[in-house]
């Protein structure tokens, strides 16, 4: 993969374009600046990660490439989706070894994102059928799903008593942990996307009268204090995290969320992560990009580590990106799932395999999930 192209976008022939030039990530080598971003695609059954995984993860390796694992459950009330994996028992650390083997046997770098759902989920998911937990008790009005058809119903939540969050983060810390056991090289802490980190921060749904919530710096506590137990346990050179300040996904957006991005990576400065992976303003709600007056650039000028973005990246966008120095990786998600050849597409400027929305989340080991075709089986 030379990553030469013929002069397109104004980047010479000769040189590399700049998505495919190498970047130093911490103690990480990168070959390349495409990185496949987190995407659950709930294949793991009874939240145990699979043996069709290792083909997947592994058809999308490059020596020197950045992998992002699908959000990995921290507890047993973390879960929100179907078979969506867990890292909190032996049995899915278990199986996440040959997963992360067959990363590694190519040369890739594998953090694992992990994630708590909080209120995005029912009793159904639950253990004992309780509620799910969450900052507050207000519900989540009934939403469709990604496919369009199904339309996910949502219990009431269970507000979290002050006393009890140390456990959630203790929960965290031991996912963390285990990730580490599994083989993985780091993690990364899902604190964007509605979900139960972005629950805390964000006005729209903290509405805690504690040391959890109100101003700015208590709705970032919880989310900072995971940040804090998994950087003592597992070290800050091995942990990122993502963030979606302008998003309202799952109901939680915020009032003020560029002041919410600024306090969370000067907060992050203080830990020393590895990495902060942004979501673009314009990505408000799933899978929709639309016209934002809001940009990352005040919080990518304000974080001390690498900036990874993503949110609807093409290859010219992510070229771009990286050229006017707004990034230092990109993420790409659909496109990568769809295409596992992406950086060499990208470096030949090859025309990209279509993705099928319609196969995302199907309980199916190989039916768009393994089948996607590479670039010399097209040809």
């Amino acid at each position: 993969m030379d990553g030469k192209v013929q002069g397109q976008n104004g980047f010479s022939a000769e040189a590399p374009i700049p998505l495919l030039t190498p970047y130093t990530l911490g103690k990480f080598q990168l070959s390349h600046r495409v990185v496949l971003a987190p995407l659950t695609r709930m294949r793991s059954w009874n939240n145990v990660p699979q043996p069709h995984a290792i083909l997947y993860y592994s058809q999308r390796t490059t020596k020197g490439g950045l992998l992002i694992a699908e959000a990995t459950g921290v507890s047993d009330t973390a879960q929100g989706y179907p078979q969506t994996p867990g890292i909190w028992t032996k049995e899915q650390v278990e199986a996440w070894k040959p997963i992360v083997d067959a990363v590694h046997a190519k040369g890739g770098i594998f953090f694992c994102q992990i994630w708590h759902v909080g209120r995005v989920s029912n009793t159904g998911f639950q253990p004992n059928g309780q509620a799910p937990i969450s900052c507050t008790d207000k519900p989540l009005t009934p939403q469709s799903q990604s496919n369009g058809i199904d339309v996910a119903q949502f219990s009431t939540p269970r507000r979290l008593t002050t006393e009890e969050i140390p456990l959630v983060v203790n929960d965290f810390r031991l996912a963390a942990r285990n990730a580490i056991e599994a083989g993985f090289d780091g993690v990364e802490i899902h604190g964007a996307h509605g979900y139960l980190l972005d629950q805390f921060m964000k006005d729209h749904v903290n509405d805690r009268t504690d040391k959890y919530g109100g101003s700015l710096e208590n709705r970032c506590r919880f989310p900072l204090e995971v940040v804090e137990a998994i950087v003592d346990e597992i070290g800050a050179d091995k942990v990122g995290i993502r963030l979606s300040p302008f998003a309202d996904y799952a109901e939680a957006g915020d009032s003020n969320p560029e002041a919410l991005g600024l306090y969370m990576v000067e907060s992050l400065n203080t830990y020393g992560l590895v990495y902060c992976h942004m979501v673009e303003p314009r990505m408000k709600t799933v899978g929709e990009k639309c016209e934002s007056p809001h940009s990352l650039l005040p919080m990518r000028k304000a974080f001390r580590g690498t900036f990874i973005v993503a949110g609807g990246y093409d290859r010219e966008d992510g070229n771009n990106a990286v050229a006017e120095n707004r990034a230092d990786l990109v993420a790409y998600g659909r496109v990568f799932l769809a295409n596992p050849d992406l950086p060499k597409r990208f470096a030949l400027n090859a025309p990209l395999n279509k993705y099928n929305r319609e196969t995302f989340y199907m309980p199916e080991p190989v039916l768009g999930y393994t089948d996607y075709p590479f670039l010399e089986d097209t040809e």
